[in-house]
């Protein structure tokens, strides 16, 4: 059984800031479990309000569902109870709702269900969709609309009202029109989570629309600065917020914009910066160069 019930899960996630940690691999790319451990155990003893694992950080789009179990078993065994553990379920309905299946006897706490690989659909058959995994598990569902499965309000009041299990809604898009309409449509029926790369640089205004946290890939890297822009954001301190986005995050999205994929690179390049190297990424993403990972370290050490 999960430690979390979907609506304590909920409650849970809105609370404070997400993790979603990178996974840690070899040089020849295979899953580094002891260095993956060692990760999640620092990360853990910050004061974060859930960890996703196997996410869009943690590469989950490069991992076999044989390695997404495992992620999410030495997740849930390394961070045992001290926050609750999300784990992905992916690709189309059958493969998805078998993933959420093994996460749940993997003994997570909830899922982050991803877009459908690939195809694209209407608004009905991914109400479909979401609905199968809801159903598939007891756990509590997060539904990441972006890309092909971008949700509309209608949908996802259906979706809330079918599914009691659905407590969450994570945005990776930023249409402002949509998420009002969202809230307006279903209220504090379900947590909202800001999903958009490095999703500090949105943080302050979508908490007004109601998106109360946010995945943090810098965490990952720079735990405590991480900790306290989002404190600086809850708190709605323009001016702390707006200093920590010149001196930090414009100069990081700059080189985080160089290369498409470099989102996630460049998470596994701030943790080789602060001597805690997760290993190389996989193809079809790339690593930084040496000249960008001297320009992020530099960068780092301002802020530390």
């Amino acid at each position: 059984m999960p430690d979390y019930a979907p609506q304590e899960l909920a409650t849970q996630l809105k609370s404070g800031l997400l993790s979603f940690p990178v996974t840690h691999f070899t040089q020849d790319l295979e899953f580094d479990e002891a260095a993956y451990r060692e990760h999640l155990s620092w990360l853990s003893g910050h004061p974060v309000a859930g960890l996703f694992a196997a996410g869009g950080t943690g590469e989950g789009f490069s991992l076999t569902a044989t390695e997404i179990d495992r992620v999410v078993r030495v997740a849930v065994d390394e961070v045992n109870g001290r926050v609750p553990v999300v784990a992905p379920a992916t690709g189309g309905t059958a493969t998805a709702v078998e993933q959420a299946r093994a996460a749940e006897a993997a003994g997570a706490d909830g899922l982050l269900l991803m877009p459908p690989y690939l195809t694209e659909a209407g608004q009905e058959g991914l109400v479909e969709h979401v609905s199968a995994v809801c159903a598939a598990t007891g756990l509590g569902v997060i539904v990441y609309s972006r890309a092909n499965a971008v949700l509309n309000d209608r949908s996802v009041a259906a979706l809330a009202e079918r599914n009691e299990t659905l407590v969450g809604f994570k945005d990776g898009v930023g249409d402002i029109e949509n998420l009002t309409r969202i809230y307006a449509a279903v209220g504090d029926r379900l947590a909202y989570i800001g999903g958009l790369p490095t999703a500090e640089t949105f943080a302050l205004p979508l908490l007004q629309l109601g998106v109360s946290t946010y995945s943090s890939a810098i965490f990952n890297f720079v735990p405590q600065y991480a900790l306290d822009f989002y404190a600086d954001v809850r708190a709605q301190n323009r001016d702390a917020v707006y200093r920590r986005i010149r001196e930090f995050v414009i100069p990081y999205l700059d080189i985080r914009d160089r290369m498409k994929g470099y989102a996630v690179s460049i998470i596994k390049a701030g943790l080789t910066a602060v001597g805690r190297p997760a290993g190389p990424v996989r193809p079809p993403l790339q690593n930084l160069k040496d000249g960008e990972l001297a320009e992020l370290t530099a960068l780092i050490n301002k802020i530390s």
